[in-house]
């Protein structure tokens, strides 16, 4: 008896051995995939890294860290408004981000990455809050209605070189700016996106359609080099200083708690999200409070369901930004799958945009084996039958 324990026992501790060393080893050095078990993001393929969730999974997975670029696997031939954009809501407001005033910041923070590595891993829309501040526009959180020395992070112009950075580096990218702004010096606003250097790519005012109409076709917005798109929440400004106001051209639903447990209302100062002589629909996904620990979550499964949710509420029509907090945090695919998603629906009625080139890719089969040749036309094949002759 003693002996089938002391067998039984080293059974156990044997495959207790094998099952930990398979666990271990069983993918490394860039072959792990989404949602595989890994030790450091170097485990992982292409396009994911290593992320601790406690709350979503034990130990550490693989997840996504970068979008599908809709551009590059289809083409840039729609116009904006058929598109949908990966937005970091308070892009600005970075954790571990030091001080700039010398005063230990105490506020929160909504993501870990600068706004050049959020802008690199496909972020395409970043919300900013702007304030006068120093005697200089600052990106802030306020305290009271103002920006403190406590509550503050950097000068608007070092945020917006960034950007302009990566515009030149990238030429045939698009970004689009959401201010919540509080800058009440007058011309304060435009005077920084001039000494900035970026109103070289500044999409004019005049393009911007209203009543509905469709946007210019992204492929003229990249020739023209009119790639920089910025909305302020001040209606007065769009005379003023001929910065767009945000709601003239755009539905958002309410942000917060309070959005994410109402059926996509829309938050006050918009109009309602099925008002379709808005061209531009912005869903935000993202608690009052923001907590890592929590992102993991709200930007999985009910992420998407509020896409669905939001698609019913803006009139059958699905959303071209949609903002969250601590972007690359998931329990898989997280916001950039609910980017495909978006963008497989609005380009080719799919779940997922890389259903789209499959699509594409079997079509432009058949039409090689019948010696139809295609053309693109606003986004769509049209197939072109060779000439007989007479």
């Amino acid at each position: 008896m003693a002996r089938n324990l002391m067998t039984t026992v080293a059974l156990f501790i044997g495959l207790t051995l094998q099952y930990f060393i398979i666990t271990a080893f069983a993918c490394s050095s860039g072959q792990c995939k989404l949602q595989d078990q890994c030790s450091s993001d170097a485990d992982c393929e292409a396009g994911l890294y290593c992320l601790s969730c406690s709350r979503e999974f034990e130990g550490s997975r693989c997840v996504r860290s970068t979008i599908t670029d809709q551009f590059k696997l289809l083409n840039n031939s729609l116009p904006f408004n058929k598109y949908a954009f990966l937005t970091s809501h308070n892009s600005f407001a970075i954790k571990g981000e030091p001080s700039r005033t010398g005063v230990p910041r105490l506020t929160f923070t909504n993501q870990e990455d600068t706004v050049t590595q959020q802008l690199n891993h496909g972020v395409r829309a970043l919300m900013l809050d702007t304030y006068d501040f120093d005697g200089d526009v600052w990106l802030c959180h306020s305290f009271k209605g103002k920006c403190r020395d406590f509550t503050a992070f950097e000068p608007a112009i070092e945020t917006l070189k960034e950007i302009g950075a990566f515009l030149a580096a990238n030429p045939s990218e698009i970004v689009t700016l959401i201010l919540e702004d509080y800058v009440k010096t007058p011309n304060g606003l435009r005077k920084v996106f001039k000494d900035s250097g970026l109103m070289k790519y500044w999409f004019p005012l005049s393009k911007m359609p209203e009543n509905g109409q469709d946007w210019p076709l992204v492929k003229e917005m990249v020739a023209n080099n009119q790639r920089l798109i910025v909305f302020t929440s001040v209606k007065s400004k769009q005379q003023t200083e001929g910065i767009a106001y945000q709601w003239n051209f755009m539905v958002e639903n309410q942000y917060g708690n309070k959005g994410l447990h109402e059926n996509c209302k829309n938050r006050e100062e918009s109009s309602t999200l099925d008002d379709k002589t808005k061209s531009l629909v912005l869903v935000n996904h993202f608690g009052s409070i923001p907590a890592r620990t929590l992102a993991c979550g709200l930007n999985s499964e009910s992420l998407i369901n509020s896409l669905h949710k939001c698609y019913t509420a803006s009139g059958n029509r699905w959303a071209n930004f949609i903002a969250v907090d601590y972007y690359k945090r998931s329990n898989g695919g997280g916001a950039f799958e609910a980017v495909d998603t978006l963008n497989g629906e609005l380009l080719c009625g799919c779940s997922d945009v890389r259903a789209c080139a499959t699509i594409q890719s079997i079509s432009n089969k058949k039409m090689a084996a019948r010696g139809t040749h295609h053309m693109v036309v606003g986004g769509f094949n049209l197939a072109v039958e060779p000439m007989q002759d007479l």
